[in-house]
């Protein structure tokens, strides 16, 4: 059944504009020790944009693999057009109409454009469909769409942004009238989530329902329309757009009142031993690989400085440079003072400079081994005696960090790739905290994150530098930037274009401004 607070206004967005082309009523799913759907209803009318928004481990993504037949519900029902349906398959999910654009795209690199599209669609098991004729579909496709792509292109060749448009056009010749988006923005560059919002626009003037799944909440109110919560599995409500707040539908995911979205501070004590002349890091004429032209800044212990700019202005590229995990072909790097040499993550780590990457799943992790070994991993030296690991030390210490940084872990023997996004970040800071870093560098710290493990997060940052740690912290969001940062460095094609200084007056267009110089 539904739980969570109900209101009118519930009742009123419950019912679409129009008959809804999908109507799920009551699912139910679970897994073994887990009940991961607890009766939720959702709708889809013609031409709606729904956000589907919740936690991780709200159950958002069981309700798509249901919808997309990748999981069977236990009960409830699925009707598309009034009609009911039974779902038992991917392919099932397509034919009636379902197109299912994961985070994760499903193309195949090595293949053109045109052949991922149709890729499935042929007539027969020996037929093909001719290639003057996949080129002429593909074409009417974007042009649908408004965009324009080679159809001949390879698709390893694509921009993350037009491998998008692909998996789309893809839908689109499956004559999916009900698409669902998950975090179609994680990894676009503002220009291009602009363009994605042409395109959703546009799909939804021609009648398609769509099912929008994003952590940006500025995403949500610029383009849904209404707005369905999962909290624990549960609905819990679903109003119109105009009738929330950023405050009240933080709210409703994470159930309890956030008095801000960023934690406040508590000042840094200046007379500390440990951050009295807050020195930290400094870098001047930073040069490497071609995107890294010029970088000098500094980041002082006891602050956070946010390194930002638009996707391909050198930012990660900067940090490996610090971090030694690529060449550095000129500039210095100093910390209190000290010059350092770094040739190697190795140098970086023994001098006490610590990377949490933007890709956590694929450099940050070791998915298939448990949370215990990925936070052992850089510190068997302090954990051996002998040649031999003392896994009860270890274990011990890994535990404080369980409770230091309520990571949610079932047992330290969890298999990290099992964790929600927010507890792998967690896992990651654990095992740098280990090390006693001094320098913590943050690549995009929430990217893929819930609202409410965000604040978790913000708090942990804001705790290292109440310690006299310093962070540099690269993102694109912009409101995380000004709602985080010190001081914030913009980059322009591998150089520096400006410096903020007073943060509570900067505004995302002056950031912008900059990044685009």
């Amino acid at each position: 059944m539904v739980s969570g607070p109900q209101t009118s206004a519930t009742n009123r967005a419950d019912q679409s504009p129009g008959q809804p082309l999908l109507q799920m009523r009551g699912v139910e799913k679970s897994f073994p020790g887990v009940h991961a759907l607890k009766g939720v209803d959702l709708n889809v009318a013609a031409g709606d944009v729904l956000a589907l928004l919740g936690e991780n481990g709200a159950g958002k993504s069981t309700l798509i693999k249901v919808l997309g037949g990748a999981h069977q519900p236990d009960s409830g029902t699925i009707e598309i057009d009034g009609r009911p349906v039974q779902i038992s398959s991917p392919q099932n999910s397509q034919r009636a109409g379902i197109g299912i654009i994961y985070q994760e795209f499903n193309l195949v690199p090595a293949m053109t454009v045109r052949e991922n599209i149709f890729l499935g669609q042929e007539p027969g098991r020996a037929s093909l469909i001719p290639a003057g004729k996949e080129r002429r579909r593909a074409r009417e496709l974007f042009e649908r769409i408004g965009v324009e792509l080679n159809p001949d292109a390879l698709v390893r060749d694509l921009t993350v942004a037009q491998q998008q448009v692909v998996e789309i056009a893809k839908a689109l010749s499956l004559d999916s009238r009900i698409i669902v988006m998950d975090e179609p923005s994680a990894a676009l560059s503002p220009r291009e989530v602009q363009g994605l919002f042409r395109i959703v626009e546009e799909l939804k003037s021609q009648g398609i329902g769509i099912v929008y799944v994003s952590h940006r909440l500025d995403e949500i109110f610029a383009i849904c329309n209404r707005v369905t919560v999962l909290r624990d599995g549960a609905h819990i409500d679903t109003q119109p757009i105009e009738e929330l707040t950023r405050e009240t539908l933080i709210e409703l995911m994470v159930g309890r009142k956030l008095e801000n979205e960023f934690p406040t501070r508590a000042a840094i004590k200046t007379s500390d031993n440990h951050t009295g002349n807050r020195a930290g890091l400094a870098v001047r004429g930073l040069v490497g690989g071609p995107k890294v032209k010029d970088v000098s800044f500094n980041v002082r212990r006891g602050e956070i400085v946010a390194l930002t700019g638009l996707v391909g202005a050198g930012r990660t590229e900067s940090a490996r440079l610090i971090f030694g995990a690529d060449k550095r072909q000129a500039g210095l790097i100093t910390l209190d003072g000290k010059e350092l040499q770094i040739r190697s993550p190795r140098d970086a780590i023994a001098a006490g400079i610590c990377l949490l990457t933007e890709d956590r799943k694929g450099q940050g992790l070791v998915l298939n081994r448990s949370v215990l070994e990925n936070f052992g991993l850089p510190n068997l030296a302090r954990f051996s005696r002998g040649g031999l690991i003392q896994q009860k030390r270890e274990r011990s210490s890994f535990q404080s960090y369980i409770d230091q940084l309520q990571i949610k872990v079932s047992s330290p023997d969890q298999r990290a790739g099992n964790l929600s996004g927010g507890n792998q970040q967690k896992v990651v800071l654990a095992k740098w905290l280990e090390r006693d870093a001094e320098v913590i560098i943050f690549d995009e710290p929430t990217r893929g994150i819930d609202v409410g493990a965000k604040y978790e997060i913000y708090g942990l940052m804001h705790k290292l530098v109440e310690q006299g740690k310093a962070i540099l912290m690269i993102s694109s969001e912009l409101p995380e930037v000004l709602g985080m940062a010190d001081r914030i460095i913009v980059l322009h094609e591998g150089r520096v274009t400006g410096e903020i200084t007073d943060v509570k007056s900067a505004t995302q267009e002056s950031i912008m401004d900059l990044a685009v110089k």
